[in-house]
């Protein structure tokens, strides 16, 4: 029903009755669903920081160890001695969350090697590069860790601003909305059946007939 004013009948009296009762129920909700929301995020806002921190830890490690590595082989030596790339494996399972659709890893192969594993000799690579290569392997392995809870913030967040703006819209324009229009019809037709019971209360039957026959 369009917010402008409707026909003062009974019918959308109790038209518009139903409407804000629903409007109520369906802001009572979003609020639950709003403080839901805000407390699964308080939740989260530790984990998410502390993730933060290791991973700024880990890039400062990582970025200065990458510097030696550069100095001693130069970026073509360093791509040389990292050939051939690997594949990294990730599963990936999702779920709702208040209706919010979320990834998170089960499983992932791991990155950090051993000197064997790495299939080159530590003599001819030097402690440089390879401690530039762990390093970088620790900094990957904390990104993809707190990359299901970044998201999950993030998507979290969304849902948290989209509910406000929802409750606000129900609370601050259409359930005021639909009370002003409620209380005019109501005034209207009390207004009416006033006037119908001081014609009956007043007026011979001659009277209401010519009164009810006016054009």
């Amino acid at each position: 029903m369009s917010r402008s004013a409707a026909s003062p009948t009974r019918m959308n009296l109790l038209r518009i009755a139903r409407r804000l009762d629903r409007v109520a129920r369906g802001g009572s909700l979003l609020r639950k669903k709003r403080e839901a929301l805000v407390a699964r995020l308080f939740g989260l806002a530790r984990p998410a920081r502390d993730a933060r921190a290791r991973i700024a830890e880990a890039s400062r490690t990582a970025y200065a160890a990458l510097l030696p590595a550069l100095a001693r082989h130069g970026d073509a030596g360093l791509r040389a001695i990292g050939w051939p790339t690997r594949a990294v494996t990730v599963d990936v399972e999702s779920e709702m969350v208040w209706g919010i659709p979320v990834a998170t890893i089960t499983r992932r192969s791991p990155l950090a090697r051993t000197l064997g594993a790495r299939a080159t000799a530590p003599a001819g690579i030097g402690p440089a590069a390879i401690g530039a290569a762990q390093a970088f392997e620790t900094l990957v392995e904390l990104l993809l860790d707190a990359a299901p809870g970044e998201a999950l913030l993030r998507r979290l967040g969304e849902a948290l601003a989209q509910t406000s703006r929802q409750v606000n819209s129900l609370e601050r324009r259409v359930a005021p909305a639909l009370a002003r229009n409620l209380t005019t019809i109501r005034r209207v037709l009390d207004e009416r059946e006033r006037e119908e019971r001081w014609r009956e209360t007043h007026l011979g039957p001659g009277q209401k007939a010519c009164v009810s026959g006016h054009p």
